[in-house]
């Protein structure tokens, strides 16, 4: 009988890590004085409006201090780069996100078996991915910080801990990893933009992936 294999590594993402991530600075908070607060919002509607009518890729933090009326060095104060300009403008909707995974209405949020909260979280991902795909591709991260940037960490955390009930003998980091690739913004863009294909196609994919990784009958 051959010897049994070696228990998987302890996951390098426990769950106290998966808590809800701030993607903004830490003074994009209610203390904030309130003019600040109002050109804040000002840069981001500016943002958000040449967003709109240009896309995100021809987003520049001229455009956006012409735009708002303001000079580029307070938007450089206010946001620090470009990057971080449109990291603030996936805030609202990244946190939106979190919230539901957390404590939103299941199967997305708790009291659902962990399967078909697998099932919903990559559906659910896929149409907020589509919806924002423009964005998202602009906001990438280098491949330094692809992995390491705090939405990412914790949506793959969140999956480490539904794969640690659905799967208990498997390597849920290693799983939550390959089940992260199926959702990354660039493949989606690929599928959807590049190669046609309709986002229930996607969606289809992900509930059989989700359906073998777990060996459990598709939905």
């Amino acid at each position: 009988m051959p010897a049994a294999p070696p228990p998987f590594p302890a996951s390098e993402e426990p769950a106290a890590q998966v808590e809800l991530l701030q993607l903004g600075p830490a003074d994009d908070e209610p203390c904030l004085r309130a003019d600040a607060a109002r050109n804040r919002a000002r840069l981001l509607e500016a943002a958000e409006r040449l967003v709109a009518e240009h896309g995100a890729s021809c987003l520049t933090m001229e455009a956006v201090a012409a735009a708002a009326g303001t000079g580029k060095g307070t938007v450089f104060r206010r946001f620090g780069d470009r990057t971080g300009l449109l990291m603030a403008l996936l805030d609202h909707s990244e946190k939106k996100f979190q919230a539901a995974l957390l404590s939103g209405p299941p199967p997305l949020g708790p009291g659902a078996p962990p399967v078909e909260r697998l099932r919903a979280f990559g559906c659910a991902l896929l149409r907020r991915t589509s919806d924002e795909l423009d964005l998202l591709l602009a906001a990438e991260p280098g491949p330094d910080r692809r992995f390491t940037s705090a939405p990412r960490r914790f949506l793959r955390g969140h999956l480490g801990l539904l794969l640690r009930e659905a799967v208990p003998d498997g390597d849920s980091e290693l799983l939550a990893h390959t089940l992260m690739s199926a959702v990354d913004p660039a493949l989606v863009h690929h599928l959807t933009k590049q190669c046609g294909m309709p986002l229930k196609r996607l969606e289809t994919a992900w509930l059989d992936l989700v359906a073998r990784v777990t060996r459990t009958a598709p939905e």
